[in-house]
């Protein structure tokens, strides 16, 4: 038998042996503006796991004020599914989704840690702010006080966000910290 013939061999299961399929992944779906809870909704009727994290807000009106749950990201919506061509299509044929959240719409996975997360915090009741996501390395604007306006990049050290200011002609940087500063993405 020659070297190629069993290699293959060897990585073929046993006959009578199953392969394992492979395991479902967590996705996020973009949707169309308000239709979250109909898109988890359809998904679930298809037996696709979906999740929808939602918060309650109090709504005024000029007449009256009303507790209404509304999704925590609005315009997106996960599911839980095992990324097949099949599944894919079945998935953006659901009224109301728009595109699979990642590289040209293809679908990138999200870690499972990452909604349980998303889950314990909701379930724990605890108060939360909302953030704009910033990434390290990011280019960023500080908003209020004494340094309201300025631009620099994201940098962490030692656990500690602090923004490099940078006069990029002459190749040189100061540091500050911001962690008492909001700042948004540039």
């Amino acid at each position: 038998m020659n070297g190629a013939a069993s290699v293959m061999q060897r990585f073929q299961p046993a006959e009578g042996q199953c392969q394992r399929p492979e395991q479902p992944q967590w996705f996020a779906v973009r949707t169309r503006s308000r239709h979250e809870k109909l898109v988890a909704r359809q998904l679930a009727s298809q037996g696709i796991e979906s999740f929808l994290p939602v918060v309650t807000q109090t709504h005024s009106w000029s007449d009256r004020r009303k507790q209404v749950e509304t999704p925590l990201f609005s315009g997106y919506a996960f599911l839980r599914m095992i990324h097949t061509s099949d599944e894919r299509v079945r998935v953006l044929k659901t009224q109301g989704v728009v595109s699979f959240v990642g590289v040209q719409g293809g679908g990138t996975p999200i870690p499972d840690h990452q909604i349980e997360d998303i889950k314990t915090l909701l379930a724990s009741r605890i108060p939360y702010d909302e953030r704009p996501y910033l990434r390290l390395g990011q280019r960023v604007r500080v908003r209020g006080g004494a340094l309201d306006g300025v631009q620099g990049i994201l940098v962490a050290e030692n656990g500690d966000r602090s923004l490099v200011i940078s006069v990029e002609p002459i190749q040189r940087s100061l540091y500050v910290r911001v962690a008492g500063y909001e700042v948004e993405p540039v």
